[in-house]
């Protein structure tokens, strides 16, 4: 026998079976018969291992076990979509379409409940899989994508191409993952797209092989160089040999669109895989560049989400939580009730009003959904269930320290009155050290409440005082010398963040992370803020009363000022550093990066750009002044050249920052 053909035949007759049964889901051999193969096929490669393929299908069954998982930069960021709840909402977006183009069509394809997926094929071979992460950054999890049946090893054609999809646990996969749990006597998971999620990001790739995971794929990045319109992209990646979802369509005009919608709304209660809603795209291409792009949204596409399950139970109690900022919030303590994907046992109440307007008892019978398919919500009583449950009654104190609770004129929310109040200290820290505001890495919400508790943390100060309490904090049960020296290797990296991240971090109430950010370009040092009155203040456009009174009252504080103060001692970064125009050819233009930069990351060469004066756009357009073209420059590089944009290489590049970087 010829060892190294039988290996490529029974490569070839496996991975043409798992696309006849997993994408286009019209078995052509046995089970036995694909056991049979896969069994002759491992034990082949294991006498011969140099006779092995590259898309070889034994990847798909997992074994390599991972330390971690290394970072990937997206060469094209992976961009979120805006969303839309209803008709008025969708005839809106189709309204500022028209507006932008002329002559254009919709597809629509449903909105599957996953984890999105960047894939990376050269040649016609699978290389590299990659998360989302933040969009830009994601995390490389190749190593467990391969053990998807679905995904192909091979292309039917040898190109270079990336694509990307939505990796997806079926209800079946999901139902065995959690019976095995149950009976190793694990925590359930609490729906497929939780279950699909942390399931890909194990380290054992045995383990994800186990749970049968599956992927859709449902664009092409760069398409352009490839078909001009979304329906052709689809049917160009079923060509290829992906799994593209199959209720995908074609349609004329916003009209045709809601009725597809309609009909999506009920397809969806049949179907083996969570749907939260339905995708929608201009159709052509050539229209995308002409009706453009937010920060973080595509203004030619939107995603319709599918109204809210509403689910019947009954209001047990009605217990008071505290936030860091003081405020006490009513929750809804629940009779478990299934809603949405997952067992739904507690629920947002906000404020008083809201309980009186709607009139909501303890013991009553009540109807709860997710606002936004997220966030657990009581929307109405059910008043012919009622009994003599008494009416609701706010609390006067605060149910952590005792202290009086006091309301605001012209405030829906209850606010404790003890400013050392314990509840709220924690919460403070937990805010502080959390990731969006001072990314103190390991210091999360446990660890705080366990530092709390031990007498450590009381202030934000005292954060950046533990390095005093070293040796003490590493005979702390798990805690050890490594993680102490992580703790305060990341505490002490966190004095150098940006003010904007300070002054979020701090808690001011009603200064979230886009007013810090506001706040410093007109203030670029605390201490100017610190003087500023609420007068000042309001000659900001972005800032309206609430703010600036809230601003003014918190530096009026002398406990605050102390904290101030006390931060500033210890070494933390007080000023917002003002990029200075220079004289460069840069300053003012818009430049646009496009291919792979081997000299800069895309972050370093966007901050060069960013600190001579210029600014850093996604797309190219007549307004684009320059083109930075890195290696494999594709659709962005052919419209500047279209366009007459002046275009330079890296090295280029290179020569005209020396000096400046």
């Amino acid at each position: 026998m010829d060892i190294r053909n039988r290996i490529k035949t029974l490569t070839e007759l496996i991975n043409q079976a798992n696309i006849d049964y997993h994408t286009k889901d019209q078995p052509t051999i046995t089970d036995y018969q694909y056991d049979q193969y896969l069994k002759e096929l491992r034990e082949l490669e294991e006498a011969y291992p140099e006779y092995k393929e590259a898309d070889s299908p034994t990847e798909k069954i997992g074994g390599l076990v991972l330390d971690g998982f290394e970072k990937v930069t997206h060469q094209v960021p992976m961009m979120s979509l805006s969303n839309v709840f209803n008709e008025e909402e969708l005839r809106a977006f189709d309204d500022k379409v028209r507006k932008a183009t002329t002559n254009y069509t919709y597809t629509s394809e449903l909105k599957i409940d996953g984890l999105a997926v960047s894939l990376l094929y050269e040649k016609g071979l699978f290389k590299r899989a990659a998360t989302r992460g933040n969009g830009v950054v994601g995390e490389d999890i190749t190593q467990n994508v391969k053990t998807i049946k679905s995904l192909p090893l091979r292309l039917t054609e040898m190109i270079d191409i990336e694509v990307r999809g939505e990796i997806y646990m079926p209800h079946k996969s999901f139902k065995l993952a959690n019976e095995d749990r149950m009976n190793a006597g694990e925590a359930l998971f609490q729906n497929p797209r939780n279950a699909a999620a942390g399931t890909i990001r194990q380290l054992d790739s045995t383990i994800v092989a186990k749970r049968n995971l599956d992927l859709f794929v449902y664009t092409i990045v760069n398409a352009t160089q490839y078909v001009n319109t979304q329906k052709d992209a689809l049917e160009y990646l079923t060509h290829l040999g992906f799994k593209v979802n199959p209720h995908y369509a074609h349609l004329s005009d916003i009209d045709a669109l809601i009725k597809q919608i309609e009909s999506y709304d009920a397809l969806r209660k049949t179907l083996s895989y969570d749907t939260d809603g339905v995708v929608i795209k201009v159709n052509e291409f050539n229209r995308y560049e002409t009706i453009g792009y937010t920060a973080k949204f595509p203004k030619w596409a939107t995603a319709y989400k599918f109204q809210a399950e509403q689910v019947e139970t009954i209001l047990k109690d009605i217990t008071f939580q505290i936030g860091r900022t003081g405020v006490v919030t009513p929750v809804a303590e629940l009779e478990p009730v299934f809603v949405s994907g997952t067992t739904v046992a507690r629920a947002t109440l906000h404020n008083e009003d809201y309980i009186l307007a709607k009139d909501i008892r303890i013991g009553d019978a009540v109807v709860v959904h997710k606002a936004g398919e997220i966030i657990p919500e009581v929307l109405h009583v059910v008043k012919e269930k009622r009994t003599n449950q008494t009416p609701f009654m706010m609390i006067n104190t605060c149910p952590v320290c005792g202290h009086e609770l006091i309301r605001h004129e012209g405030e829906a929310d209850y606010y404790c009155s003890n400013p050392e109040c314990p509840g709220k200290n924690i919460n403070s820290l937990i805010h502080f050290a959390s990731r969006v505001a001072m990314d103190i890495d390991t210091l999360g919400e446990k660890v705080v409440e366990m530092l709390h508790e031990l007498g450590y943390l009381n202030t934000i100060a005292d954060i950046y005082r533990l390095k005093d309490y070293r040796d003490e904090l590493v005979e702390i049960p798990g805690f050890g010398e490594k993680k102490v020296e992580k703790l305060l290797s990341a505490i002490e990296t966190s004095k150098t963040q940006t003010l904007d991240r300070l002054l979020f971090g701090l808690g001011i109430k009603h200064v979230g992370a886009k007013v810090a950010k506001t706040l410093i370009k007109h203030y670029p040092t605390m201490d100017s803020l610190r003087q500023a009155t609420a007068e000042d203040l309001l000659h900001i456009p972005e800032i309206g009363d609430m703010i600036a009174i809230s601003i003014e009252t918190y530096f009026s504080d002398p406990k605050k000022i102390e904290l101030i103060e006390d931060l500033k001692n210890l070494g933390l970064n007080m000023t917002h550093e003002v990029v200075q125009a220079v004289a460069h050819e840069f300053n003012g233009k818009t430049i646009v990066l496009t291919g792979k930069l081997n000299l800069f990351s895309r972050d370093q060469a966007t901050d060069i750009i960013e600190k001579l004066g210029g600014k850093v756009a996604s797309s190219v357009s007549s307004k684009t002044d320059f083109v930075v073209a890195g290696e494999d420059a594709g659709s962005k590089l052919k419209k500047a050249n279209e366009l007459g944009i002046p275009v330079m290489d890296e090295q280029a590049f290179k020569e005209k920052i020396d000096g400046y970087n």
